[in-house]
């Protein structure tokens, strides 16, 4: 009977050994190769979300544009608009209601009103500033966010902090944008007073904005002894409106210069106003004549103007030389 060596003997289990350990090493090896994979897709997918977000809802050029409608509104004017239910805010049907309704709402009680908007119109304008301010530096979190997680890893485990982010944003966009249309002014109490009327029109309150009144620098001339003054609103059909132009002489030089000033109304976009002083510096401004409606109206633009010199002066001194 043979007999088997022991080195001969463990040939068959080292081969089996062998082979699984190769097996668990491939498998080991196929499986951190998987999660690798899987660990870049999920950081080209997730770095994607923030740059698509970066250069779309906060992108330089859109924050620039909000800043600049922010700029706009903070120069507009505001005014309560009475609409029944039934309508909405632009609807020009409304301009068909009776001129009685504000015969039948409590002058007290509208006055109140007025208040309230102009409270809340403030309140709007600064909500857009802290927001837009907010949305700048969400910008910057952002960016210092794809900035120092430069490795997979680090994106990775600091990406819930950054979703959180993203969507606290998102939110803040939302609401930026709803503020950005002056809404509806929320009466607590009754403005139509008991007077007997049988039906009393159902009738709601809202803010509406009128863009601001610009001076045409390019149309407003000064001459000798006068001025012509034009100005414009823009994004606005020319229509009739009421305006309050002053005028006021800068640096006067005698006690009875410094009653050189003035303020006129004026029913068209256009105004010449004579008797000026030559050779002087004047500060014109415009601005919509005050009405019952008004709640709200911080801006009014100014211009400066400076009157030619006197041609007489001119001639007598060139006369004068020898």
């Amino acid at each position: 009977m043979l007999s088997h060596s022991p080195d001969m003997m463990n040939i068959g289990p080292i081969d089996v050994y062998m082979h699984t350990l190769g097996t668990n090493l491939q498998t080991v090896v196929y499986s951190d190769m998987e999660q690798e994979t899987e660990a870049w897709r999920m950081y080209v997918e997730r770095k994607n979300i923030v740059l698509e977000f970066l250069h779309s809802d906060l992108s330089p050029h859109l924050l620039r544009r909000h800043h600049k409608r922010i700029e706009l509104l903070k120069k507009c004017s505001y005014y309560i608009e009475i609409l029944p239910k039934h309508l909405a805010l632009g609807d020009q049907n409304h301009l068909m209601l009776p001129t009685t309704m504000f015969q039948l709402i409590d002058p007290w009680r509208f006055q109140r009103m007025k208040k309230v908007g102009t409270i809340q119109t403030k309140i709007q304008l600064l909500l857009l500033t802290d927001l837009l301010q907010e949305l700048e530096r969400g910008r910057a979190e952002l960016l210092r966010f794809l900035e120092t997680c430069d490795s997979v890893a680090s994106f990775l485990s600091r990406w819930d902090a950054a979703k959180q982010r993203l969507a606290s944003l998102s939110e803040q966009m939302d609401y930026f944008l709803a503020l950005l249309v002056p809404g509806r002014l929320y009466v607590k109490h009754r403005l139509v007073s008991d007077v007997g009327v049988t039906k009393i029109p159902h009738i709601r309150l809202v803010l509406s904005t009128k863009m601001p009144v610009t001076f045409d620098r390019r149309e407003s001339v000064a001459h000798e002894n006068w001025v012509s003054l034009k100005w414009f609103v823009a994004s606005q059909q020319p229509q009739l409106e009421q305006y309050e132009l002053s005028f006021k002489l800068l640096e006067p030089r005698t006690p009875q210069e410094r009653v050189h000033c003035g303020i006129m109304p004026v029913t068209s976009n256009t105004c010449e106003i004579r008797n000026l002083l030559p050779d002087r510096l004047y500060r014109f401004t415009v601005k919509r004549a005050e009405t019952y409606t008004l709640v709200y109206e911080q801006w009014h633009d100014a211009i400066l103007l400076k009157t030619k010199p006197y041609h007489g002066e001119e001639m007598e001194s060139a006369m004068s030389e020898p």
